[in-house]
């Protein structure tokens, strides 16, 4: 008896041993595939090192193969890439459907493809699931913009939108109106003098490239319905609440009723990468964190930010929603604090205005103290800057220095629109529950270095000393002055962290460079971190 049991127990032995391998085999590390939808550092290399702090490997094109400002990319490269990089060892997918279908975001606005081409390539997603049916799929895109003026189209629109954009934007804004509640006598004449005053092929250009993003829009929803994609989000890139793309918004919101789980249009773009991302991981996990929201006094919630057609409590549901999150009204059960920096009076200037110059104004203290309370009491908390666009609110940085709070938060973004920040901040601070405090310190360092010194500050200086630079170049297209202008912000950031961010060992290493030849966005690099941050 004693042989036969231990003969049993030898073999149980080696059954549960090789069960063991079995299942440590049977681990799969995560491995995102993500196509951005164009190169920019905040939707590319800033995005994806947020994952990889996250512990989560990410395969990304080429950068030859994104496109900017000046190459729109090419689709089928990109499609051919995609084709070849979805191994099956990969996790899931997030994919920019602007990438696969023009080329890049900036390819959505400027292509020459016409309607046959652009569906053609929609279809390639349902090829694309049939051969890869248990990959995650996760896709994003944008609902044309409608810049306000040529200026704000910053180039990358067709040439007549620097000429006509104004006209357009006001005509596009009295087509809507016109829909939703009808025109005064007055805006009728106007509608009627726009009409005449711009070049028929313009007009006819522009909506027709509109007519083609429109029509694939909905081809990508209707893949949705069929469960062709796991989430469908689409964004309503740079609008206002009456603008053509406030008009074909509300229409794709409509085309896609019933789809709640699949599908989704909010305002934004530029943050939908990280949210997808942010999802895939969450789904992954079969987690939704909670999350309370706490916005400063005043309008709040009902703040309707620049470059949005909505309030800003819609668009942060809706990225609470497409991460996989959960809203909830009790901050005492919310696994994370999303505080929203907004202007009492519901306004949202914009980061270079003289009002930016870091004097508190109403609702600042209330809104850092609120924040204080939430971190002393161990609240992980994530703050959305929303009271300017394009750049950090100097007056609450400020305070949050002087309180020792800006390496206390989970995440911040102060960054473009706003709701780009308040997406990205919240799909940040979501993947800092993966990641050591030291990480969480880098993903800050980079942003107050990039939104706070950069964008709120440094650019402002660089823009105006462009004169005393020899050679061609100007604040769109810097050319001859590129590597001096980038020179000379390195220095002044430098001299801006040294003041402000003082236990920053990299003060030194900083390094600036303008991917898309213009001050824009700068690609910020640094060799130090933060010392005793927490």
């Amino acid at each position: 008896m004693k042989v036969v049991a231990c003969v049993l127990l030898s073999l149980m032995i080696l059954v549960m041993g090789s069960t063991d391998c079995a299942a440590k085999k049977k681990v799969v590390k995560e491995k995102i595939l993500y196509i951005p939808h164009d190169s920019r550092p905040i939707v590319n290399r800033q995005t994806t090192e947020i994952l990889e702090k996250a512990g989560i490997q990410i395969v990304t094109p080429p950068i030859e193969l994104l496109g900017d400002r000046e190459n729109i990319g090419d689709p089928d490269l990109l499609w051919d890439w995609l084709n070849k990089n979805a191994k099956k060892d990969l996790t899931a997918a997030v994919i920019s459907s602007d990438a696969l279908l023009y080329g890049s975001l900036v390819g959505s606005r400027k292509h020459d493809y016409d309607g046959d081409t652009i569906l053609a390539r929609a279809d390639l997603f349902a090829e694309f699931r049939r051969k890869h049916k248990k990959l995650p799929l996760y896709v994003f895109g944008s609902i044309m913009r409608t810049p306000r003026t040529g200026l704000a189209s910053g180039y990358e629109e067709p040439d007549y939108y620097r000429y006509y954009g104004t006209n357009i934007f006001r005509l596009t804004e009295l087509m809507d109106k016109q829909e939703l509640e009808g025109l005064t006598p007055r805006e009728i004449k106007e509608f009627n003098f726009l009409q005449r005053l711009i070049p028929t092929k313009a007009i006819e250009d522009w909506m027709g490239r509109r007519e083609k993003n429109f029509d694939a829009n909905k081809k990508l929803i209707d893949y949705a319905r069929e469960n062709k994609f796991d989430y469908l989000l689409l964004g309503r890139d740079d609008n206002a609440p009456y603008s053509q793309t406030h008009n074909e918004g509300r229409k794709l919101v409509a085309y896609g009723k019933g789809l709640d789980s699949k599908y989704l249009t909010t305002a934004g773009i530029d943050e939908f990468g990280l949210v997808l991302l942010a999802r895939a991981v969450n789904e992954r996990a079969k987690i939704s964190p909670k999350i309370y929201v706490k916005y400063n006094w005043g309008r709040g919630a009902q703040t309707i930010p620049s470059y949005s057609d909505e309030p800003i409590d819609n668009s942060i549901k809706a990225a609470i929603r497409a991460t996989g999150a959960t809203l909830i009204d009790s901050e005492s059960r919310a696994d994370f604090i999303l505080a929203v920096n907004t202007n009492p009076a519901g306004e949202t200037f914009e980061a270079n205005d003289d009002i930016n110059d870091g004097t508190p104004r109403e609702g600042t203290r209330f809104f850092v103290e609120s924040v204080q309370d939430y971190i002393n009491a161990g609240r992980k908390v994530i703050v959305a800057d929303v009271a300017f666009a394009n750049g950090s609110d100097n007056a609450l940085m400020e305070q949050f220095r002087q309180r020792g709070l800006l390496f206390k938060l989970q995440a911040y973004a102060g960054w473009n629109t706003p709701t780009n920040s308040s997406g990205f901040a919240l799909s940040e601070g979501l993947l800092t529950a993966r990641m050591k405090d030291s990480a969480i310190d880098e993903l800050l360092l980079r942003r107050y270095l990039d939104d706070w010194a950069y964008q709120a500050n440094v650019r402002q200086i660089g823009a105006a000393q462009l004169d005393w630079i020899a050679g061609d170049g100007r604040y769109e297209f810097l050319n001859d002055k590129r590597d001096e202008t980038e020179a000379s912000c390195a220095t002044w950031i430098q001299n801006f962290a040294k003041k402000n961010l003082p236990k920053f060992t990299g003060n030194n290493n900083i390094r600036v460079h303008f991917p898309w030849n213009r001050m824009f966005e700068a690609e910020i690099s640094f060799g130090g971190r933060q010392r005793n941050a927490r």
